[in-house]
């Protein structure tokens, strides 16, 4: 009789193709999670980056943080070797209430955050906080570091 060729794994052909061709009815999530990560680490490594860079020994207190504003803050740093800086800027004390007026015409918020190093006398202190208020910022925030003695004798 008649030789013929058969194909291996013959039969019904459209059985063998469907699985290939299918569509996938689910989302994959690993893509999207990797991302989220990476994107967490980002904000988590640029975050202290954002602050006031000038370098001062804040006190440690047992304050509590405040709670942060949709306005960046206006921060006042006093150094130990007795600089006065404006955000970044270093200016001359007697220069200071005529700038806070004219920052203040421009803000909504009249808070302000004073940043003093712990070497820096109370006198200072106390002349920048009278020029903070004679500039228009009555709300004045001191800004120390977390940690400090809770003055009931027990340290944190």
């Amino acid at each position: 009789m008649g030789a013929g060729v058969m194909k291996r794994g013959g039969g019904g052909g459209r059985r063998g193709r469907s699985r290939s061709r299918r569509q996938m009815a689910e989302i994959n999530v690993t893509p999207f999670v990797d991302v989220m990560l990476v994107l967490l680490i980002i904000f988590m490594v640029a975050a202290p980056l954002l602050t006031v860079g000038v370098p001062v020994e804040l006190p440690k207190t047992a304050a509590a943080p405040l709670p942060t504003e949709k306005e960046e803050p206006l921060s006042i740093s006093l150094t130990a070797d007795g600089k006065v800086m404006l955000q970044k800027e270093e200016i001359v004390l007697a220069d200071l209430i005529p700038k806070l007026r004219a920052i203040a015409a421009e803000r909504e918020d009249d808070k302000v955050f004073l940043r003093a190093d712990g070497a820096v006398s109370y006198k200072t202190v106390a002349e920048v906080m009278g020029a903070l208020n004679a500039g228009g910022f009555n709300r004045i925030g001191l800004v120390t570091d977390p940690g400090g003695p809770t003055l009931d004798g027990q340290d944190n």
